[in-house]
């Protein structure tokens, strides 16, 4: 099953409708996009709780790590460029961290607030090698922006 964008953006812009609580808008998203597609093993939020630093948020799938510095990692280059990582293949990227050994590809995205803060990043992680396409990185920053910055 792969995840039709246009049916889960207007499900998440339903179920959060009005809520301000960023922990909640999170836990909504996690789980209405993990649901969604097969390809999605581990979906879920790295929260910005001090400088340079990030911690696990709300998520679906096994355990993440608990804190990702921004200097390591897909997760971390996410928060420190503030651009959308895809890789193909986590053993190709220089510093990957191996949350979870079954994890072959991986798309993160940096989650900003309505005044631009960067509030978390959006990690989405498959077992399978290059699950994630341009248009999965496009399609999940409109939701985001539409979650987030609102």
């Amino acid at each position: 099953m792969n995840i039709d964008y246009t049916t889960i953006a207007k499900s998440i812009a339903s179920l959060t409708e009005n809520e301000t609580d960023t922990v909640a808008l999170m836990a909504t998203v996690a789980c209405e996009l993990h649901h969604a597609d097969d390809r999605f093993d581990w979906t879920g939020f790295y929260r910005v709780t001090a400088p340079e630093m990030l911690k696990i948020g709300p998520y679906q799938g096994g355990h993440g790590c608990l804190q990702i510095p921004f200097a390591r990692g897909v997760c971390g280059a996410a928060a420190r460029t503030g651009k959308t990582q895809l890789v193909d293949d986590v053993d190709a990227f220089p510093g990957h961290i191996a949350c979870a050994s079954s994890t072959r590809s991986e798309i993160v995205l940096p989650v900003w607030n309505a005044i631009g803060d960067l509030i978390a990043v959006l990690d989405i992680d498959s077992n399978q090698p290059s699950a994630f396409t341009q248009d999965d990185a496009d399609q999940l920053a409109k939701i985001l922006r539409d979650t987030f910055a609102r």
